[in-house]
């Protein structure tokens, strides 16, 4: 079902006791303030137990960075959607930026990782977008089409519906450069488009679409008053509560 949602991808970041003491400083925050927008956060694999734990109201959700491809075996180092599934987390990002950048994550090994939360009735965090080559190339829709039609287009209609996605430019992630929410939304109308073309306009419509490309206190309100952008997967300012609480007011 659609809705509107601020999520913070903590990444490879923070100590334990700087963890916690985010973690409360956010819970408070969420007691004390009505927000118009589901709250969710990310953080490093070894502090979900802890996330789980703190937010034990589920008014905010906790969420895996990745998951393996895989169910279970000799996979050193990796976490399985049954993992993160029996101590209660929400669902996981799939395929960010960098674990396509870093990992050289493909779109067919997102499609089964999805395909895995899936069938745990766990939510499914989806990322995609284009490079900066791809971007000045002309060819970023190209790009953001057939991530989206391989990732995304042998699940049902029922199944797509509880897909969130986030389109992160890669070339405004951690580089200073911002797309404008005009740019957003193009890209955002494009993919809800797709889905439209595929399955229907009523399936398209209760698909949350997230921006992930830097979106920061000063331009939050803009971006999230485009009609297809329905939050924001947000990096860096998710680090600091009185960034990350007011991008969340972005939707007040």
């Amino acid at each position: 079902m659609r809705k509107n949602i601020v999520a913070g991808n903590w990444k490879m970041n923070l100590n334990y006791s700087e963890a916690k003491q985010l973690m409360l400083k956010l819970l408070e925050y969420k007691k004390n303030n009505k927000t118009n927008c589901e709250v969710w956060i990310a953080p490093p694999s070894l502090y979900l137990t802890t996330a789980k734990d703190t937010f034990d109201n589920g008014e905010i959700g906790v969420f895996s960075q990745d998951i393996s491809e895989f169910r279970s075996g000799a996979y050193t180092g990796e976490t399985s959607v049954e993992m993160i599934s029996s101590i209660g987390i929400n669902g996981s990002l799939v395929s960010h930026s960098e674990r396509r950048q870093f990992h050289g994550e493909t779109d067919s090994q997102a499609n089964v990782k999805i395909k895995n939360l899936l069938d745990k009735n766990l939510t499914p965090i989806y990322c995609n977008g284009e490079n900066l080559e791809q971007r000045k190339s002309g060819k970023y829709l190209d790009v953001v089409k057939n991530q989206t039609e391989t990732a995304l287009f042998n699940l049902s209609a029922d199944e797509i519906q509880k897909v969130v996605i986030a389109y992160e430019p890669v070339w405004a992630i951690g580089t200073g450069e911002t797309a404008s929410a005009d740019q957003a939304q193009e890209v955002h109308a494009f993919i809800r488009n797709l889905i439209a073309e595929k399955y229907e306009k009523e399936v398209a419509d209760e698909i949350s679409i997230l921006y992930g490309g830097s979106v920061k206190p000063d331009n939050a309100k803009e971006i999230f008053s485009k009609p297809d952008v329905d939050g924001g997967l947000i990096g860096g300012a998710a680090l600091k509560i009185e960034d990350f609480s007011k991008i969340i007011e972005g939707f007040n």
